[in-house]
């Protein structure tokens, strides 16, 4: 892709895929395969080296046409990576589970989620945005112990979550609730928030949480800035009244990076 317009030009036949993908999904799993196919080729498309400075131009010469395609991009894209997990859920549940690259990227990031603020046995850890298939949440319950509760406004991804939680995570400490972030059952007992970088609200949502939440929590916010806005919410400034930043985890090979807060 060595024009603008070529580059722009793919992420509008790439929009129109995932439009349709995103229409034709039935609660079966006829069209998992495509759309499988179709998110890999996304993520490793916005991690692509080559692509970034292509990306930067054309932003340079931005116009709104590609504003508007870059934020419905971000909408269906992050409306697709429900569907496949509601797919990967489906596929685990019917005894034919497959990993896709995007699920081998995301799996792969978990390990450094909190950098030097460690998740013990004692911790309790929300996760905003947890999704059909909550890996994170199994994860961690699995390797540390923590007490992990995971809310989703998607009734069927709650659902499908709480059957692959039944399957794979026999005698975790694991919860999903279809419940706004307000209503948590003691919330100010957690010590450690993750947001999806899929989750439009996040910022809104982080807000929300300073008065409900200990003062030594830790939030990991999951995001994706430049090229990895297409794909991901991108960070925002935050109340330095309110929140600091306390680390920053960019990883050029994920598909999102990592923000780290703290109260103020």
């Amino acid at each position: 892709m060595n024009t603008l317009t070529t580059f722009q030009g793919y992420l509008s036949r790439l929009l129109t895929k995932f439009d349709d993908l995103a229409s034709n999904y039935d609660d079966t799993m006829t069209y998992s395969p495509e759309l499988e196919r179709l998110i890999d080729e996304y993520s490793s498309f916005i991690t692509h080296e080559a692509n970034k400075n292509v990306w930067e131009q054309l932003i340079h010469e931005g116009n709104d046409e590609l504003a508007q395609l870059v934020v419905n991009l971000r909408r269906q894209s992050a409306r697709c990576v429900a569907i496949m997990e509601k797919y990967r859920a489906l596929k685990l549940l019917n005894h034919h589970e497959s990993m896709t690259d995007y699920f081998k990227n995301i799996e792969s990031s978990i390990e450094s989620e909190f950098g030097s603020f460690h998740v013990t046995a004692k911790s309790k850890v929300l996760l905003v945005g947890s999704g059909a298939f909550p890996m994170t949440l199994l994860l961690i319950a699995k390797r540390t112990g923590a007490d992990v509760i995971g809310i989703d406004i998607d009734d069927e991804a709650v659902q499908l979550g709480r059957k692959v939680v039944e399957k794979l995570g026999e005698g975790l400490n694991v919860r999903l609730e279809q419940s706004p972030i307000e209503n948590i059952e003691k919330l100010n007992t957690v010590s450690h928030v993750i947001f999806s970088s899929t989750v439009e609200q996040k910022y809104d949502l982080l807000d929300q949480l300073h008065p409900l939440t200990r003062n030594d929590v830790v939030v990991a916010m999951r995001y994706g800035d430049q090229l990895k806005s297409l794909f991901n919410y991108p960070s925002r400034e935050v109340d330095k009244h309110k929140w600091r930043k306390v680390n920053t985890i960019v990883r050029p090979e994920h598909v999102f990076d990592i923000i780290l807060y703290q109260k103020a």
